[in-house]
């Protein structure tokens, strides 16, 4: 008989936050009930930490892991923990063969205090924080960074055409992946950094095991994530590569899809 999970982990924008920032209180209320169970509860995201206070303000539980896996994020104090950075020979390797491969490209390099884009690159989120910009991001790349990002600020190619051959050129590299089909836009960590390989490690420090862990998510960046749990499941409404590697399917976050199945689980023998 299937038995309670021992640790919840979820994507955050568009799995259990609407797209317009709004997040349920059926939702808000499952994970507490979750936690107040004695479950471990992990916001796994792309997002940096500056993006975390209202995941705090609207839970008040719970670890995160931001940066697609690269740090490990006190929530509850607001403080970095633990990083796993890209280093910067990869950040200018990456950025070298990209621009080769899809000349009309363009890069921002983001960690938890900064963000930095050259004037080319169009942001949707960052606004305000850098509006000046740089002619060529070589220019700024001098520290191991949380994420590299690269755009196709006109959309002449989606994201996941842009992830087939970003996938290829930067073998060995780095790791490359998206978290919105619509957006012309990868994320790059370093390599073997992902959701799934820190939440592993993770899991093992509190002696957790695979099995004992559920996942959900929406996208290309949560497949590591949602392979590793022994139940895992994709957003209906998701990305189709996310079904495809998920143990089952949840509805829409419209539909409160996470939190009825949080539901059901805690419902399910200890």
């Amino acid at each position: 008989m299937s038995k309670r999970p021992k640790l919840i982990a979820t994507d955050l924008d568009g799995t259990v936050v609407a797209h317009y920032g709004e997040i349920s209180q059926r939702t808000i209320n499952a994970f507490r009930k979750a936690y107040s169970m004695g479950i471990e509860i992990f916001f796994v995201t792309g997002r940096p930490p500056r993006w975390m206070p209202e995941i705090q303000e609207a839970f008040g539980i719970g670890k995160a892991i931001c940066g697609n896996g690269a740090m490990l994020y006190d929530l509850q104090n607001a403080k970095v923990l633990e990083e796993w950075l890209l280093p910067v020979d990869a950040q200018l390797e990456t950025v070298k063969r990209l621009r080769a491969a899809i000349p009309q490209i363009s890069f921002a390099v983001e960690s938890h205090n900064y963000f930095h884009r050259e004037k080319i690159y169009v942001p949707r989120w960052d606004v305000g924080i850098d509006n000046v910009g740089v002619e060529k991001i070589e220019e700024v790349i001098s520290s191991p960074a949380l994420k590299l990002l690269a755009r196709c600020s006109q959309q002449e190619l989606t994201s996941d055409e842009m992830l087939a051959i970003a996938t290829k050129e930067l073998e060995g590299i780095v790791t490359v992946t998206h978290s919105n089909p619509h957006d012309s836009l990868l994320e790059i960590s370093a390599i073997n950094v992902s959701k799934g390989a820190t939440l592993s490690k993770m899991a093992a420090r509190l002696n957790i095991n695979a099995q004992d862990c559920v996942s959900f998510g929406d996208n290309p960046n949560d497949i590591s994530m949602l392979q590793w749990c022994g139940r895992s499941y994709a957003m209906a409404d998701g990305h189709p590569a996310a079904a495809k590697h998920a143990k089952g399917i949840a509805l829409p976050h419209t539909d409160d899809g996470v939190a009825i199945i949080i539901e059901e689980l805690l419902e399910l023998p200890a």
